[in-house]
């Protein structure tokens, strides 16, 4: 009679990803106490836009887009809190772990990863002190302003003409022209990252 031989068990998924800093962040159950600032502004300066579709020496990172969407942001409301200025920077704050993917792609997966993106983004708000859930009426001043950042890079660095971008996107947000110069020029991950933290810090204090 033989013997069936048991077969070794499966190891269980591996939810987490380690973070320079030491931190393990769950995926599936993030606590706001494995989130560091430092492992978010790292990981979003070397994160690229449009897939990395666009001009320039250096990717165009999505630090540097939560950046200049908080300049539209303030260009479209001048005296808005400055609670509000943190949570624009942090509205792609998620992709430090996910990545950037981007809009076709993600109509074409559909709910899960909007899922796993919205239980990061809560853990992050409530290690900043912001609400887990945002009102609905700053929701969408800060999708006002990171429509108005897309048409400024759409166009700048993506490609897309001015009528293409508009159908898409909206309007031209009207920076000043020193400001918008300086944001849609891509930076250095280095700079990225360090103009990341630099803003946060003075958001913060």
């Amino acid at each position: 009679m033989t013997t069936k031989k048991s077969s070794p068990s499966k190891p269980a998924s591996r939810a987490w990803q380690r973070m320079l800093s030491g931190r393990r962040l769950d995926l599936l159950d993030p606590s706001p106490l494995d989130i560091e600032i430092e492992d978010i502004a790292h990981g979003l300066a070397r994160v690229a836009r449009w897939n990395g579709q666009t001009h320039g020496a250096h990717i165009f990172s999505v630090a540097q887009h939560t950046l200049l969407v908080e300049a539209v942001l303030r260009q479209q409301t001048p005296r808005v809190d400055h609670r509000i200025r943190l949570a624009a920077m942090l509205h792609d704050a998620p992709e430090y772990v996910i990545g950037d993917m981007i809009s076709p792609f993600k109509a074409v997966i559909g709910g899960s990863y909007k899922v796993v993106e919205k239980r990061l983004l809560s853990a992050i708000h409530i290690r900043f002190g912001l609400p887990a859930v945002l009102p609905a009426e700053i929701e969408q001043q800060i999708k006002s302003a990171d429509m108005g950042a897309a048409y400024l890079e759409a166009t700048h660095l993506a490609g897309f003409a001015q009528a293409e971008a508009r159908r898409l996107f909206g309007r031209d947000p009207k920076l000043p022209a020193a400001t918008e110069k300086d944001y849609v020029t891509p930076w250095s991950a280095g700079r990225a990252e360090k103009q990341f933290l630099a803003r946060f810090k003075a958001l913060l204090s």
